[in-house]
């Protein structure tokens, strides 16, 4: 074993401290600092009196509880810099990969000093070539790289602030990417790509409907070096290393550490509108990589705690399953891990006021030794935590190796891709949809059945970040990925996307108005769907990326939003804010219940009914049929009756309707066919049918009809 040793240099007053909580916590008298490994042979943490500037102090941690080691330091304040140095075996055959030349972060550092930005590239492989180079061991010092822990006071007004707490059937999803919404010159705010200038925009979300922000990752995350050496950067964030820490770089850096106090400006601002805050989080893997990746805080403070380790041959512990795909898996099998993975989930409820979660490749968190599990550890200590048990708890059902769309426990709501998939093929006209469509827009009941899971349980939508935007979705027939200088091989092939005639930008009046309404198409499938509709920031005017499909690592304006666009499609953005308008006012087309066929419990007690253009029970197996009606009406009195027409057919349709209550009739609301603002009519100007007993369905287009 490498022999490994620090000098203990210390002016400060200190005490043994406690080991809870863990982290640095401050209070009167100084902070105390806490942190776990259970395989460490010694503990020192590093202090900074500026985070670039030379060490100040390392103090040994003399006193350990179980596995937590901790001292309180006298006299510090909020803004210190610090970190640790691990000293235990180096034998990463074994899995132990101890470094005391390694500054390490803090695992729960609520700042860091700034973005993890590898500058000097002390990635181990892929410089020297060499597979065996992490058996080596590497007496290079990393602290002036590494950015330093900050103590924070959690300290904040509120302003009384409270969760908007929006019901089910009210949610409406808006999915963004927090420096993008406002980073191009074209957002006209004053601090833009930051979480200030989000604020300044929150108008336009109020405007258009939303009631959910759902954030791309927030937490500090890691640029990885051969995006640096390509001249690219992770834009997304998918790569987090401070787990508690709001990402530096969408501060205004008005102060060190500023990045918290203003996360929880952002957050209270958007609560004071009726806006909860969703946080896309990545507790899958860290930013760590794999085994020729970086060691800066997990690796050197516990490896076989932190990371699920595979061997080969003669090394049982050298190397790291990898469900993500980006090198490691965290260890969530783990009791401590799911400790920490859970202290940090509280930590943004209850300290930073966040109203619920997406998780990254959370079919990895379900992972018990080997296979998915909806009853594994991880998801049994969520659902009896009280403060977790109550917010909004969305996975992504999928990893690199397992597929587990429905079955995750009944609390959780899931990604629903079967959704984006039939309603992608469906809109631009493929066969053979009608029978799957029924399904999809009824709330998927065959994937969230009578087990306690409902319409509640489907996150339902067209577009997302990881995929073309609607605008590209009818403008594109392939990927155009040439920008991540990957030769196109990134991204997914299998688009579900029609170009309409002619592949990217066009004059071509005829092509761009089909554009347009097969845009309104696919917005009123959203939003007139049972499950909660996720809509992608930007398609409400209808964003382009140029055809990217995954733009993970373009930090610039093909992923930044170009708010020109909402006055060069002022009609799409008129259309979106009616449509959600619409389905607000009238709650019998947000139905939140699986429904095929049958009633609904409630005050309202509607029922809704599947049909072909003549008004009969269709043979849904018929893979001609592109056409597909939802009759809505109340069981009593026959009040509040609508009438949905969904054409994919490229040619038009003469529709039976249903005869309306008496003294009543059949009135146009929505006709995406139709230009200007006939396309949706403004409320009390619906135009009556006449003749009344049919309407004549353009070909692809969306017919929404009331009864009045």
């Amino acid at each position: 074993m490498i022999k490994q040793r620090i000098i203990h240099r210390t002016t400060k007053k200190t005490g043994p401290g406690k080991h809870y909580p863990l982290g640095a916590t401050l209070d009167n008298d100084g902070v105390n600092f806490a942190l776990y490994s259970k395989h460490a042979k010694d503990v020192y943490l590093v202090l900074f009196d500026l985070p670039y500037g030379k060490t100040t102090d390392v103090i040994k941690l003399e006193n350990r509880t179980q596995y937590i080691w901790h001292t309180f330091v006298y006299a510090l304040k909020a803004g210190q810099a610090y970190g640790f140095r691990v000293n235990g075996d180096y034998d990463p055959a074994n899995g132990m990969r101890f470094n005391v030349h390694k500054l390490l972060i803090d695992p729960y550092a609520k700042a860091l000093s700034w973005r993890f930005v590898n500058e000097e590239n002390l990635l181990l492989a892929y410089k020297a070539g060499s597979k065996y180079l992490d058996l080596s061991f590497d007496k290079r010092d990393n602290a002036h790289i590494v950015p330093k822990s900050i103590v924070v006071d959690d300290a904040f007004d509120w302003q009384g602030d409270k969760r908007p707490d929006i019901p089910p059937e009210r949610l409406i999803i808006y999915e963004t990417h927090l420096k993008g919404f406002t980073a191009h010159y074209s957002s006209r705010v004053s601090n833009p790509g930051t979480y200030l200038g989000f604020i300044e925009k929150i108008p336009h979300l109020k405007k258009l409907g939303i009631t959910a922000v759902e954030f791309l990752p927030l937490q500090e995350f890691y640029h990885e070096d051969f995006l640096l050496e390509k001249g690219l950067k992770n834009y997304w964030g998918y790569n987090t290393i401070g787990f508690f820490a709001p990402a530096s770089g969408y501060s205004t850096g008005a102060s060190l550490g500023s990045q918290v106090n203003e996360f929880k400006t952002l957050v209270r601002e958007l609560h004071k509108s009726g806006i909860e805050v969703i946080m896309d989080v990545v507790y899958n893997h860290t930013g760590e990589g794999s085994e020729l990746g970086l060691t800066v805080c997990f690796r050197g403070i516990d490896n076989p705690t932190y990371y699920r380790l595979k061997g080969a041959d003669t090394w049982p512990g050298r190397y790291y399953e990898n469900y993500s795909g980006c090198g490691n898996c965290l260890n969530a099998s783990d009791p401590y891990v799911i400790r920490f993975i859970l202290d940090s989930l509280r930590y943004w409820v209850g300290v930073m006021h966040v109203d619920g979660f997406r998780f990254d490749l959370a079919s990895v968190l379900g992972r018990g030794k080997e296979e998915f599990s909806a009853t594994s550890p991880f998801f049994d200590v969520i659902g009896q935590d009280p403060a977790l048990n109550n917010i909004r708890l969305i996975a992504e059902p999928w990893d690199l190796e397992t597929y587990q769309v429905g079955n995750f426990p009944v609390e959780w709501s899931e990604l629903n891709d079967k959704f984006r998939d039939t309603l992608r093929k469906f809109g631009k006209g493929d066969p053979g949809q009608i029978s799957d469509l029924r399904y999809r827009l009824s709330g998927s009941p065959d994937i969230y059945g009578p087990d306690g899971r409902n319409a509640h349980n489907s996150i339902n939508f067209i577009t997302s970040h990881d995929g073309f935007t609607l605008n590209d979705l009818v403008s594109y027939n392939g990927k155009h990925n040439e920008a991540n200088r990957e030769d196109s091989r990134d991204g997914l092939n299998e688009n579900n996307s029609w170009n309409c005639g002619i592949e990217g930008d066009t004059g071509n009046a005829e092509i761009v108005r089909l554009r347009k309404r097969l845009a309104k198409n696919y917005l009123c499938y959203l939003f007139f769907s049972s499950g909660v509709p996720m809509l992608l920031g930007g398609d409400e005017f209808m964003r382009s990326q140029s055809g990217n499909n995954n733009a993970y690592c373009q930090d610039n304006e093909i992923s930044w939003f170009d708010w020109t666009f909402a006055q060069k499609n002022s009609d799409i953005l008129r259309f979106c804010r009616e449509l959600i308008a619409t389905v607000k006012k009238n709650s019998a087309l947000r139905v939140r219940h699986s429904s095929f066929g049958g009633a609904l419990s409630g005050a309202d007690r509607y029922r809704y009914e599947w049909m072909g253009e003549n008004f009969e029970f269709s043979d849904w197996s018929d893979a001609g049929k592109r056409m597909l009606a939802l009759y809505i009406y109340a069981q009593k009195e026959k009040r509040a009756q609508f009438f949905v027409i969904f054409n994919a057919d490229y040619l038009s349709k003469h529709v039976k309707l249903p005869v309306p209550a008496p003294d009543k009739r059949w009135y146009r609301k929505i006709d995406t066919s139709l230009e200007g603002e006939d396309d949706i009519m403004a409320d009390g100007k619906e135009v009556a049918i006449d003749p009344p007993g049919f309407y004549i369905v353009n070909a692809r287009s969306t017919v929404l009809l009331i009864v009045r």
